[in-house]
């Protein structure tokens, strides 16, 4: 008998980050102490201005058009205008239901190739399998900081396929991010090959030192900006993403909306109206920025030197809040011990010492190497950002803060570092 499942979906599971944090909920529920740096989730809470923009636009009920109410649109293009300088216009920028939904369709509609530097977030090569696109990837190293370099594209080999590259800074799954000067030659390496490019900047606001730079100012013509509301904003359950295209890439925002239409409809009216109140920006959301920047960056300075001192390799991060670990020092002792791959690594921390992380094989790794990704956010938002506010943004933050405002994951990273010794 034939098989009722598309074949592309046969063995396809649930996404690692959405599955680690079930299992994390179930090992809570079954008594045991969990610190959950798996799902890479803001612990901060919507700006204030913000939610009540939400409660202010609950009686909003109508069907709004599939690429976005117009006050929005014009939000996002000032947004980039003001941030990136950039050319952008409200007629070029699509809203959908979260920026991974926005991905699935460019995928659908576009014909051609997927690259995908590595390590590289969870879903983008699941959602190019389910649409049977072809994906070539591209492995980068710790000594390059887990960044592309422009010989890498250099050597993509010239087919008669559209590409696409898959480009994602501040790093999700490592924190790391791009220099100016590295952007200006991966788009004239990308240019010069014909590449298009999606820069996923959905961390962008998070660049820990407030100087995120989009590669768009450098390849207008040939980059889509994928941003929302998941991360710098602290809504991910809202579900609402944006697309920014350049003028001559219209075609494929077209395409997209016409496949909105007959899926989503539209995103819903209330948080449209809420987001734009967020990309409208304002001093109180540069204050709300300044003090989770600054947060996160210290908490994910002082992981990094407590697993450094441990002997695991790790960059400091420059935005988000994600650690990308490298266990390569310990590969004799851990192989030892049965641990071969990098599951086998992750799945023994999460039973010896209850820290849930995710493998590194998840985010394209090769399956035998000894990495994984932390994603350093099992903490009281809410209650260290007011912390934060109260000791004013001109004064560094006190030595003790994170283990006062933070104890879970400062204690994980302890465990990590103990658990190794053993």
């Amino acid at each position: 008998m034939n098989s009722r499942i598309n074949h592309r979906l046969k063995g396809l599971g649930l996404s690692a980050t959405i599955e680690i944090n079930q299992k994390s909920q179930e090992l809570e529920k079954a008594g045991r102490k969990i610190y959950k740096l798996g799902l890479g989730q803001s612990p901060f809470p919507v700006p204030e201005r913000v939610v009540n923009e939400l409660k202010q636009n609950a009686h909003e009920k109508a069907y709004e058009p599939v690429q976005g109410i117009r006050i929005l649109r014009e939000a996002v293009a000032g947004f980039h205008r003001r941030k990136n300088q950039m050319a952008a216009n409200l007629d070029n920028v699509m809203i959908g239901p979260g920026s991974k939904e926005l991905m699935f369709l460019l995928q659908l509609v576009f014909n051609g190739e997927i690259i995908l530097p590595t390590p590289c977030w969870v879903s983008y090569e699941p959602q190019a399998k389910i649409l049977g696109h072809r994906v070539r990837k591209i492995h980068t190293t710790y000594d390059s900081g887990w960044r592309i370099t422009p010989e890498q594209i250099n050597q993509v080999s010239n087919t008669n396929r559209n590409q696409l590259l898959i480009l994602n800074y501040p790093g999700n799954p490592d924190g790391q991010s791009y220099s100016s000067e590295e952007l200006k030659e991966i788009a004239a390496a990308a240019k010069k090959k014909r590449i298009l490019i999606l820069s996923d900047e959905i961390y962008g606001e998070l660049h820990h030192q407030g100087k995120h730079e989009s590669i768009a100012r450098y390849y207008p013509e040939g980059t889509i900006i994928s941003s929302g509301l998941s991360k710098w904003c602290g809504a991910g359950g809202w579900r609402l993403g944006t697309f920014t295209f350049p003028e001559n890439l219209k075609d494929l925002m077209i395409a997209m909306c016409a496949a909105g239409s007959e899926t989503y409809t539209s995103v819903s009216s209330p948080i449209q109206y809420a987001a734009a109140a967020a990309f409208k920006g304002g001093e109180d959301i540069e204050r709300y920025l300044a003090h989770a920047r600054r947060i996160l960056s210290k908490l994910g300075n002082e992981a990094s030197d407590i697993l450094e001192k441990a002997k695991v390799k790790v960059h400091r991060p420059k935005g988000g809040f994600y650690l990308f670990l490298d266990f390569s020092n310990h590969q004799k002792k851990l192989r030892a011990r049965g641990i071969t791959t990098s599951k086998d690594l992750t799945n023994t921390i999460l039973k010896d010492t209850g820290v849930a992380t995710l493998p590194g094989s998840d985010f394209l790794r090769p399956k035998k190497e000894l990495t994984a990704r932390i994603a350093y956010v099992d903490f009281d938002g809410s209650k260290t950002l007011v912390a934060s506010q109260s000791i004013g943004i001109i004064s560094n933050l006190p030595d003790n803060f994170t283990k006062d405002y933070c104890p879970k994951v400062i204690e994980a990273m302890e465990l990590i570092a103990n658990w190794l010794k053993q």
